[in-house]
């Protein structure tokens, strides 16, 4: 098991992480999720958004991988008032300024845990009657995710513990590690 410490995190710095997936682990899998995207969108040109700042690596590598034409967009939304809590609501920082109505639409997020800002992105999109909206996560934390829909494409499913890079940061660093860290087990998520 490869480990490091946290570095230059305030309050976290100095905590021991573990490696959760590797680069190599991740690059197999997003190669995975494009051809099945591509396969399941054939024909189509969906409009892939992606959610800022913690989809922009992970979107950047999926939408390379996608044999079928695309289109780009982002929203921007937050739901935490600290480093590591979500505060229970969600506001919308950056909206979309594509046209949906009719179009099939690609959510690409870094992480789903709670489900939170999947509820609010997906009723926020279907209220301007996309012809579909699909959900692509890199991660999913199954163990305490609450939404009533399917999440389409699912990159791994992982414990309920906080991790960060390849996007996910920690007070907006280490998004740009290759891998993904894990803080100890029993760190406030």
């Amino acid at each position: 098991m490869k480990t490091m410490i946290a570095e230059n995190v305030g309050k976290y710095s100095g905590q021991q992480l573990e490696e959760l997936l590797s680069a190599d682990q991740i690059q197999a899998r997003v190669k995975e999720m494009g051809q099945q995207i591509s396969s399941d969108y054939a024909g189509k040109t969906p409009i892939v958004i992606g959610v800022l700042n913690g989809s922009i690596i992970f979107m950047a590598d999926l939408i390379r991988e996608l044999t079928t034409a695309c289109e780009i967009d982002f929203i921007k939304i937050s739901s935490y008032y600290d480093d590591i809590k979500s505060s229970g609501t969600v506001r919308l920082i950056k909206d979309i300024s594509c046209m949906i109505t009719h179009r099939d639409v690609i959510v690409v997020e870094d992480i789903i845990d709670s489900g939170l800002s999947a509820k609010f992105m997906r009723q926020r999109l279907l209220d301007s009657e996309p012809a579909s909206v699909a959900f692509a996560t890199l991660l999913l934390k199954p163990d305490v995710v609450d939404v009533p829909f399917e999440i389409d494409y699912v990159g791994f499913r992982i414990p309920n513990r906080f991790v960060v890079g390849y996007g996910l940061d920690i007070d907006q660093k280490m998004r740009n590690f290759p891998a993904i860290w894990a803080f100890p087990e029993g760190m406030e998520v």
